[in-house]
Order: structure tokens, then sequence, then C-alpha cells
């Protein structure tokens, strides 16, 4: 697969920006109020790992008409400047006394009237990034403005993705399958699973990966018991299955999703559940069409790996995907978001086998307007072996 190019044309923040204005337009939202790192880079293209700092805080808003305005610390202002933004407001941070909020105040007031609303972010997978201090004095500073909840529009947009975006998650996805194909020549027996977790993150950063932000994984005779704990000392033996899901990132979009090993040949009721779990994959990758339902997902998963309907103890069996590792909709029952074409996801079925051990696996597709199309490459049914 060719490699993408890198960033977006000013085009697509434009096109995001008066979708977005569009939606506030019918809510009656004078501006958009962004405090996140994946809601100021979808607008503005801010690509940057120094949001590992909590220190300072960083602001976009989004007016009503126009283009968006950063309110941000000054050691941003060079990046910030290199995107299609102009408009940069900047204070030097961390300041103890007025950590920005003065300057956010005076740029609201700017261009909110004061009769006007103030969308956040504020339903689940949300948070507002700023100390709750400075935000009571955000919003007595801006009264009678008022700070609302933003109807959920930038998860909206974000849901359905444009070819440029999926182009991204689809060369991410390659590089997690190439590192994937080259773990057997690295590990064998004897060798531990925290040897495996350093490895395999070295695999994806020599095909080329940005960087892995997430690597979960288990290893255990027949299956595992859990698959986010962190990686052991413990070697692997003869009879484990090791699995290894990782989400790396390549220019700022991230794939999500596993593969399972068996140490030796595998026994066969754990051959057996993994084919099951392949079976579960395709089956709601089959039905995964404009006018489904993400329910509808997890109920044709369900039906494959527990047909007696226990309740499933992992809460979901998948998720959307995007510029974050897991983004809105869940794969779970009470989802009734309809599909359309251009939203990513994993797919991600668990079943359980012997002594309480489970197996998980995970694809990514891409809603089509006819069938999905797989953006890994999917699994065979049979396991694959060190």
């Amino acid at each position: 697969m060719t490699q993408p190019p890198r960033g977006f044309p000013e085009t697509e923040f434009q096109k995001r920006t008066r979708a977005a204005q569009a939606l506030m337009a019918e809510q009656g939202l004078a501006a958009l109020l962004l405090t996140t790192e994946p809601e100021i880079r979808y607008y503005t293209g801010f690509l940057t790992r120094f949001w590992e700092s909590p220190t300072r805080p960083w602001f976009v808003i989004v007016p009503a008409t126009g283009d968006p305005i950063a309110v941000i610390p000054s050691i941003g202002a060079h990046l910030m400047v290199q995107c299609w933004i102009t408009d940069i407001r900047t204070w030097a941070a961390p300041d103890y006394e007025d950590d920005g909020t003065g300057l956010l105040v005076d740029t609201l007031s700017e261009i909110v009237p004061v009769s006007g609303a103030i969308g956040l972010a504020d339903q689940m997978e949300s948070h507002v990034r700023m100390p709750l201090a400075d935000l009571r004095r955000l919003e007595a500073a801006l009264a009678p403005r008022r700070l609302v909840g933003d109807a959920t529009i930038t998860r909206r947009l974000r849901m359905v993705k444009s070819e440029a975006e999926i182009a991204k998650i689809h060369h991410a996805a390659g590089i997690a399958n190439r590192a994937f194909d080259r773990v057997p020549e690295h590990v064998s027996a004897g060798l531990s699973l925290s040897y495996v977790f350093r490895r395999f993150q070295m695999l994806c950063l020599e095909e080329k990966a940005d960087w892995v932000p997430y690597l979960a994984g288990a290893a255990d005779a027949g299956g595992y018991a859990d698959v986010i704990s962190p990686a052991t000392d413990i070697p692997l033996a003869m009879g484990d299955v090791l699995m290894l899901d990782t989400g790396l990132v390549w220019d700022g979009y991230f794939c999500d999703f596993d593969r399972n090993y068996s140490v030796g040949t595998p026994a066969p009721h754990v051959a057996a559940a993994h084919a099951r779990l392949i079976d579960a994959t395709h089956a709601a990758a089959e039905i995964a069409k404009p006018g489904a339902l993400i329910s509808d997902l997890f109920h044709a998963m369900n039906r494959v790996v527990n047909p007696s309907g226990d309740v499933m103890e992992a809460g979901r069996l998948g998720h959307g995907l995007g510029m974050q590792l897991t983004e809105w909709p869940s794969i779970i029952p009470q989802d009734h978001t309809v599909l359309v074409p251009g939203m990513v996801l994993t797919l991600e079925p668990s079943v359980t086998v012997r002594d309480g051990k489970i197996l998980v696996h995970e694809e990514n597709i891409v809603v089509r307007e006819g069938e999905a199309e797989f953006l890994s490459v999917p699994q065979a049914h049979e396991m694959r072996v060190i």
C-alpha cells in the first residue's frame, strides 16, 4: 500500500469547521470551546505529543462564523502557525495567577453576544481539560453568557471519517499487520512476556509506526484471564496462548487490533475457540452496511461466541476508531446508532474457554456503501503458532 500524504489540505479543516457551524446554528450555539487534544486537532491539525504534560491548558474556539481562534500557551505558537489557523492568541504559561483564563474570557466576550451560549463537550468519552477553579472563574466572568453542552456536535462529526482519514488508519493497520507477521521470528518459549512486549514495540517502530502508545496482551496456558494487565517477567511456556493487542499511531491516527499465537500446537478446544472468534468477526462484518444498527453488530457476534445468551463481562464487542484508540460508538446492545459510510469500527468478540480463561480477537473495518472493507488483514481461522 502506498503511504498516504501526511497532514491534510486546508480544505479538510474548512469543511469540518463549516459542518460544525451548521450544526451550531441548529442548536443555537454562538461558539464551541475546545479544550482536549483530539477536539483541537480535529479542527486545527495541531499534532504534538506535548499534551503528555498536564501543566498547561490549551483552548480553541469555533465561532458561529469564520475560522477557529487559538488561545494557547506561547510555547505552542510556532507549531500552531504552521496549521491553517491565523488568529492565535498566546500567554506565557504556566502563570500561577492567571493561566490563560483572562485571555480566554476576553476572546469569548469579543465573539459571543451577552445572551449567547458556548458549547462544551459534556457527554460520555469527553472531559474539560482545565482546572475546576479556572472553569468556575470562566463561567463567572462570562455571565450572562452561558456554558452549555455542545449537543455532541464534534463527536458526531468525528464519527464519520473522510477518505483521507481512512487512508491514515489503513496505513497504520498495515504497519501493525507487518509487525504481527514478524512475531514468530522473534518470540519463543522461555522468553518473558515483558521481553515480548518490548520486542513487539520495536517491530512496530521498525515497520515505521510513529509511536506505540498502547500495547496490551497476555500469555497463559490455554487462554488468559484478562487483556489489560501489565506484562510480567514470567517466561512463555509450551501450551500458552500469547495475545498482543496494539494501538499504534501513524500521522495522528490509530489502528487497534490483536492477534493470538499458540506456543506450540494449540489444544483442540483452544483452536476451536479461536475459530469461533473468527466466525463471529465475519458475522458482524457481513452485516456492517449502511442502515444497520451498532446493536445489530453486537448481536451478530454474541450469537456466535455466546449462544446461551449469558451476560458478557467484557461489556462491549468493539468501538469506534480514529484519532483516539477508542471512540464513539460502543458496540453494545443498547447502542442503536445507524451505520453510515465512513464509520471506522473495531470488531472485538471474546469467547470463554476452559477454567475461566478467555480468548479475544479484534479487526478494524470501515463501513462502505456496499460491503464493509477490512482495514486490518483478516485473520484466518487457524491460530498462529510459535
